[in-house]
């Protein structure tokens, strides 16, 4: 009897890893071998956010709990038999963003996915054949939601059951996948080959150059308002009289020299290429001040993004008063006596930070709105519409993102009239006009009343085609994919804007796209001659994002200037082929698989409109890959793409 006491007794002391002989918990490996770069901690025993996981109004004391873009490796010796588990999203994640795929893989191959998960769902029941598994991988993904930090994904009752040597985990060994080669010391001139500009209006351009410093810049055939400094190389002064400038731009250094022809059209057209440069909102929200924008000014130039092409330092929301909120920060004047509109506690010298951006060769954008307050809530341009663009003017600014936020308020009317979606942006568009100085003018409006069929008629040089996109693959993907059948109202100057990029450090936080999912989304906003304006935290970038955003020969993709927008060529399955008409007679194809295996992607030259063998380039790797006779044909990762430039092989 006491024996039997005492057997009882010890079983009771035993992990749960340990009650059977052939069974293992999943919770009781080593989850600090995990991968989960979402920066949520994987569990034993509880939800990712350290409470009991609660599953369809119970709780679960047994499983595991992480967050979406989490694997976890398991060395199964090929002696495990079955993986048994209840999946779904815990009960306390947000029911308006959490949402979550479950995947399992042995050995490369799917063994089991789920369906899109949200909170209180019932779980789901897991029951995956492991026979003959070497090693198996738990996945999450984000589902449809927003990607934020509500994907919640619990393990329940995860069990190994094997014969033999015991399941332990592994490292996963994640290198990132850059694809850009490293830059060439030899010198480079990048960004735009063509600027527009407004007669007599202050001149301000830097010359983007990578390459082994130092290195010396000359141009030959400036005209006359306009000089190049050799040491901080920007073009400044005012704008010569209307026309074309060729300027030729050498850069030497110890490696070698180059030369670039720049074309300066002094016209009645800003923005002949798609702005490039960064954006206040994905980092800092409301909290903006204006060391904020001196830091990611000063790290756009240290960073090297300056040296590709990157220009604008843009200011959104909550630079200016909002008296009745509780942060004393946000406070201040409204307007002067003359009704021109004031700058809050937190940027008390607006001329001063624009210099001190145009200081670098850069150049700084702001936000308003036509309604009584933007969407922060914050004082507005309604009825002050003249006065704010000569304040905007004044302060040295270069860009107007105008947001459509309370206009409804004050003036009624049908979002699908033109007539009415028109008039507030006619009215800035046309004062800014006015200016002694070139403003490049935003439209963001969300794509009410088909605004890509007249924002250039209201002096619009981007306008928005969508909602805010956020930080998740359905959300990246359905704004990019949408925009098929856009692209007839594109041209130098006038240019749809799917909303600013998702990539890197934003939120606080690394992106919720995965690698492939951010190669697919700079290569799509490329290829449909998007803005590039970064969201990210620039004074917190990676090697990885510096990579995929430095790509020499994707930014020439999205600052052809031919100034074409890709238009999609064809659908089949999940894989969509898109391609663009370039300057030199070549043609940018972008190949995209959107499901979630990896398959191939195929275009043939018939279907692009191509004559007789094509010569193929890689453009993400910088590599030719050689002739092809007919088409070409690659396998493509889930969510991932391959961008090619394909010209006659003669």
């Amino acid at each position: 009897m006491i024996v039997n006491v005492l057997k009882l007794f010890a079983l009771v002391l035993l992990p749960i890893a340990a009650l059977q002989a052939g069974e293992i918990a999943v919770s009781s490996l080593d989850l600090s071998l995990a991968a989960n770069s979402s920066g949520w901690p994987a569990r034993a025993n509880l939800s990712t956010s350290g409470n009991p996981i609660l599953l369809g109004g119970k709780v679960f004391p047994n499983g595991l709990g992480s967050h979406t873009k989490f694997r976890f490796l398991i060395d199964c010796h090929g002696t495990a038999n079955r993986f048994t588990a209840k999946v779904g999203v815990d009960d306390v994640a947000n029911k308006q963003y959490a949402s979550v795929i479950f995947r399992i893989e042995g050995d490369g191959k799917k063994l089991f996915m789920s369906p899109v998960m949200r909170p209180g769902d019932d779980p789901l029941a897991v029951d995956v054949d492991l026979t003959g598994i070497q090693q198996m991988v738990l996945l999450a993904w984000n589902g449809e939601g927003g990607g934020q930090a509500d994907d919640h994904a619990d393990w329940a009752d995860a069990t190994i059951i094997f014969d033999g040597k015991a399941p332990v985990a592994l490292a996963i060994a994640e290198p990132r996948r850059i694809r850009t080669p490293p830059t060439p010391p030899t010198p480079r001139i990048n960004g735009p080959v063509v600027i527009g500009t407004r007669p007599g209006n202050p001149f301000l351009f830097y010359v983007p150059v990578t390459g082994e410093r130092p290195i010396t810049v000359i141009a030959d055939g400036l005209p006359d308002g306009l000089r190049l400094d050799p040491v901080t190389r920007i073009i400044s002064g005012t704008t010569p009289i209307v026309g074309t400038y060729k300027i030729r731009v050498t850069a030497t250094n110890a490696r070698g020299s180059t030369t670039r022809e720049l074309r300066i059209v002094a016209g009645d057209t800003l923005a002949l290429t798609p702005p490039m440069g960064w954006n206040s909102w994905n980092c800092f929200a409301s909290k903006v001040t204006r060391d904020d924008i001196l830091r990611q000014a000063n790290a756009m130039a240290t960073s090297g993004l300056r040296d590709h092409g990157y220009a604008y330092i843009n200011l959104d929301d909550f630079w200016m008063p909002k008296n009745e909120d509780k942060d004393s920060t946000l406070h201040g004047p409204e307007r002067d006596a003359e009704g021109r509109i004031n700058s809050n506690a937190r940027f008390p010298d607006m001329p001063g930070l624009t210099a001190s951006i145009h200081k670098l060769g850069l150049k700084a954008g702001i936000y308003s709105s036509p309604g009584p307050k933007t969407c922060g809530g914050c004082i507005s341009s309604w009825q002050h519409e003249k006065q704010d663009a000569e304040r905007f003017a004044e302060w040295g600014f270069d860009y107007l993102k105008y947001d459509w936020c309370s206009y409804n308020q004050v003036v009624s009317g049908n979002y699908e009239d033109q007539a009415y979606a028109k008039k507030p942006y006619m009215m800035m568009g046309e004062h800014l006009r006015q200016q002694k100085r070139d403003i490049v003018y935003s439209l963001c409006q969300y794509g009410m009343a088909k605004v890509w069929e007249w924002g250039d008629e209201v002096g619009g040089n981007t306008w928005r085609t969508t909602n805010d996109i956020g930080d998740s693959w359905s959300s990246m993907s359905k704004i990019g994919f949408s925009q098929a059948g856009h692209e007839p109202f594109v041209k130098p100057g006038c240019w749809n804007d799917p909303d600013m990029m998702i990539a890197g450090w934003v939120w606080g936080r690394f992106t919720n796209l995965s690698d492939d999912e951010q190669y697919t989304h700079v290569t799509l906003w490329s290829l449909q001659a998007a803005p590039l304006l970064l969201g990210c935290d620039l004074t917190h970038i990676d090697e990885f994002t510096l990579n995929l955003l430095g790509n020499d020969e994707v930014i020439d993709v999205n600052q052809d200037p031919l100034g074409r927008m890709a238009g999609r060529i064809a659908i089949r399955g999940d894989t969509q082929v898109w391609a663009k008409a370039m300057s030199d007679g070549s043609m940018a194809v972008g190949l995209f698989n959107l499901g979630d295996e990896t398959v191939p992607v195929s275009t043939t030259w018939n279907e692009l409109k191509l004559k007789g063998p094509q010569r193929v380039r890689d453009v993400w790797r910088q590599q030719d890959i050689g002739i092809r006779a007919d088409g070409f044909t690659d396998n493509i990762p889930r969510h991932g793409c391959m961008l090619i430039r394909v010209s006659p092989s003669k």
